[in-house]
């Protein structure tokens, strides 16, 4: 009973983050820490940060894999699961929302012109995210240079099968340094591969689900699980696939559409990889309210759902894992790779937009914001919407 009550209140916590972490990756980490560690002890700062550390390198969305990897920590795989969906929930019934809106306003030819300063807006978002990331990230000569074939390959070749080999690709090339880490001895792995082969299993499942019903809920759901499968370094490496694969590639969404999703979703609660949720409704906005409702559940099931199984195969071993030099080299390249895809997201979002004062006002405006105040970003977008309806 006892155990049970402190599921309860541990669960609860996670809704009180998840209603109120704005800002990213980074301000999630900022928020777990004040309530799960200072508030309540869950666990130390220390673990934290190295759970942290774990899903930052695993694809997926990495507060999504640090909350599910803390309640692992604390009650098992059922209330890690639960966990996520606490966390979820909230993201997902308000970008699902926003969804059915800017498709019925398209339906019924109402003006959606009251976002037109939003999707300039996006690619300043997009832009400080290039940027934040590629100061972080690139240490060296070779992970700057891997950063730049990144973004030039990824904005010219415009596939999305190009992203996971540029990533592979990019952890070989700096895995070859891996000498130039330190030995770290008692390399024994103990490896459960459960997790990895039902991560696995499900793949080829909706694959050939998709491939022979031609069901359009079942291939977006093999389309968002395998990018999910795949992604490294959060929400902001996501947009470049997302962008290229729903708009350029299968025309899904418009240009506008997809930028004005972007930019609201810097306003909503918890993870940036809920966009899905409004992506998988638009996608579905001929099948009516239930089926764009039933589009959102496909995205937001087959983005997160990869992630999870990741956390709960490595977590086991994870210790071990980390003293193998090589796996530690490859993460150079990886996140260097990572970078250079949301450089080309910024470029990708622009093409679309008018060059002209406005929007390129807007773009800066909202970089110069996030470089140097400390204004949230959801009071900079509603700033833009309010003064979309002025200038209505």
């Amino acid at each position: 009973m006892v155990k049970r009550i402190r599921y309860f209140i541990f669960l609860r916590d996670v809704f009180v983050v998840a209603i109120g972490a704005f800002g990213g990756p980074s301000a999630h980490l900022a928020m777990m820490l004040k309530r799960m560690v200072n508030e309540r002890g869950y666990l130390t700062e220390e673990e934290l940060m190295e759970l942290n550390a774990l899903c930052q390198i695993l694809p997926g969305p990495t507060s999504t894999q640090t909350l599910t990897a803390i309640g692992y920590k604390i009650g098992g795989p059922i209330l890690a699961y639960l966990t996520l969906m606490v966390w979820l929930i909230p993201a997902f019934c308000i970008m699902t929302t926003i969804g059915i809106f800017i498709s019925h306003f398209n339906e019924v030819g109402k003006s959606v012109e009251f976002t037109k300063f939003i999707q300039p807006m996006a690619v300043g978002f997009v832009t400080y995210a290039a940027y934040v990331i590629s100061t972080k990230i690139v240490k060296s000569y070779e992970a700057g240079a891997i950063m730049m074939i990144s973004a030039v390959l990824s904005f010219m070749l415009k596939s999305p099968y190009i992203f996971p080999v540029l990533l592979l690709g990019s952890g070989a090339l700096t895995a070859i340094k891996f000498t130039e880490q330190p030995v770290e001895p008692d390399k024994k792995l103990k490896i459960n591969w459960f997790n990895f082969i039902l991560w696995g299993a499900f793949f080829v499942f909706i694959a050939v689900i998709g491939h022979f019903t031609r069901a359009l809920p079942i291939r977006l759901l093999e389309n968002f699980y395998r990018n999910g499968s795949l992604i490294f370094g959060g929400g902001q490496v996501l947009i470049p696939l997302l962008y290229t694969e729903f708009v350029e590639f299968k025309n899904y969404l418009t240009s506008e559409e997809f930028l004005t999703g972007y930019a609201l979703v810097q306003a909503v609660p918890g993870p940036v990889f809920s966009f899905t949720s409004y992506i998988g409704a638009l996608s579905m906005r001929e099948y009516g309210v239930l089926g764009k409702i039933l589009g959102s559940l496909a995205a937001t099931i087959g983005i997160f759902l990869p992630g999870t199984f990741f956390i709960f195969f490595v977590i086991r071993f994870w210790e071990q894992l980390k003293k193998y030099r090589i796996v530690r080299a490859s993460l150079e390249g990886i996140n260097a790779a990572s970078a250079g895809m949301v450089i080309a997201a910024a470029f990708l979002l622009f093409q679309p937009l008018e060059p002209d004062f406005i929007n390129m006002v807007m773009i800066i405006s909202t970089f110069l914001l996030l470089m140097f105040t400390k204004v949230p970003p959801p009071f900079i977008i509603l700033a833009g919407l309010i003064g979309g309806l002025f200038f209505i």
